[in-house]
């Protein structure tokens, strides 16, 4: 059978490129151990420019290691400092209610989960309003609020912090800076509304002209 078979020229023609493919794989594997070795080499001669994400990055930063992944996300905590909770928040929230005060925050409606579920201090501290607390009571600080989230969506919370869910704010090589749930969320109405496709857009548009 081997001596009838080694006689086919269809199966000595199979079997070269069989070998030829198997040799130029290995050699491939060889030149680029991974991913990262190939991008530097293959970047190596272009005139100085860089392949790391730093020139993409625009906003303030901080770096996070969170389920072994290292990356950088949008600080937060200096845009809430922007709106000082302890302007209205002088005392803690008990000792505030009462006859003839203002309803503060009438813009926010929370949209989030069932009202016998979720309410205003399931993630803010009410006797401290510039902290977040967990659903055990522990504070959270504004800049990892997305610890918050992830209490409750654990999968998307894995997904984010391997880079499998959520917005880049960086270039396509390391270091990798992904936005946080609170950037493309609302966190009181977290539920993105429906849209119409693109091209229904662009056609309506060409239509106008």
């Amino acid at each position: 059978m081997m001596h009838s078979a080694s006689r086919n020229p269809c199966c000595i023609i199979f079997l070269l490129f069989l070998f030829c493919a198997c040799k130029q794989a290995d050699t491939k594997r060889e030149k680029y151990p991974t991913i990262i070795d190939k991008i530097q080499a293959k970047s190596a001669h272009y005139d100085g420019v860089s392949i790391s994400s730093n020139p993409y990055i625009s906003e303030e930063t901080i770096a996070v290691i969170e389920k072994g992944h290292h990356f950088l996300i949008p600080a937060r905590k200096n845009r809430v400092a922007l709106r000082t909770c302890a302007i209205c928040h002088s005392k803690p929230l008990p000792e505030m209610r009462g006859e003839g005060l203002k309803r503060a925050h009438w813009n926010i409606d929370l949209h989030h989960a069932d009202s016998k579920t979720m309410r205003c201090t399931t993630c803010h501290d009410p006797g401290n309003p510039a902290q977040l607390r967990s659903l055990t009571g522990n504070p959270i600080d504004f800049n990892k609020s997305y610890r918050l989230c992830s209490q409750c969506h654990a999968e998307q919370f894995e997904d984010w912090a391997g880079g499998a869910h959520g917005k880049s704010a960086g270039g396509w090589a390391p270091p990798r800076v992904s936005m946080t749930c609170v950037n493309c969320h609302n966190p009181h109405a977290p539920r993105f509304g429906s849209r119409w496709p693109t091209w229904y857009n662009t056609r309506k548009a060409v239509e106008r002209k």
